[in-house]
């Protein structure tokens, strides 16, 4: 885990609660953990760009991704798999480098490709079987966050990256 460089992340049971919430209008709402976005921020902070991976299309994930800051926020993609095998290629990035958290059937092809992968408690029985490392936490209730706290825990450098992201003033 000490050479991760990459964290690709699914979005809906992932990084939200997996709900679809309409308004009248036909707006899609979704519920994001601030918990989550505090992670996101250590991992930036660690060195570790962060990929949004995902399979629909949405106004709140795409202002989401830019309020934190993330590197790359991809929607609307059919195959996870095929374009994340090709985004490898093109960034030289090997499986070894590259965390997946994600929580549904249409991730595991995608998860082959990294070399770490998590998943929320309440993930798809398949996809807790194949993770390296199952939250406590339901997926848009902090389990990227965990993982993430996982990954720079067993780095040996979770206080640290703390400190450097959100203690830096004291």
């Amino acid at each position: 885990m000490d050479d991760i460089r990459l964290l690709v992340l699914d979005v809906d049971g992932t990084l939200t609660d997996g709900g679809l919430y309409l308004d009248a209008t036909g707006n899609e709402l979704k519920k994001f953990s601030v918990r989550d976005g505090a992670g996101l921020t250590l991992a930036r902070t660690a060195g570790i760009k962060v990929m949004i991976l995902t399979g629909r299309e949405s106004e709140a994930v795409r202002r989401r991704a830019a309020e934190l800051h993330l590197d790359w926020c991809v929607q609307n993609c059919k195959s996870k798999r095929a374009f994340l095998a090709g985004f490898l290629r093109e960034q030289g990035l090997r499986r070894e480098q590259v965390a997946y958290v994600g929580d549904d059937w249409n991730d595991l092809a995608a998860m082959e490709l990294a070399g770490f992968v998590a998943c929320p408690a309440d993930a798809a029985e398949l996809v807790r079987r194949r993770a390296d490392y199952v939250s406590g936490r339901k997926g848009g209730e902090g389990a990227v966050r965990d993982a993430v706290e996982h990954l720079l825990a067993a780095r040996g450098c979770l206080e640290q990256v703390i400190r450097d992201a959100f203690l830096a003033d004291l």
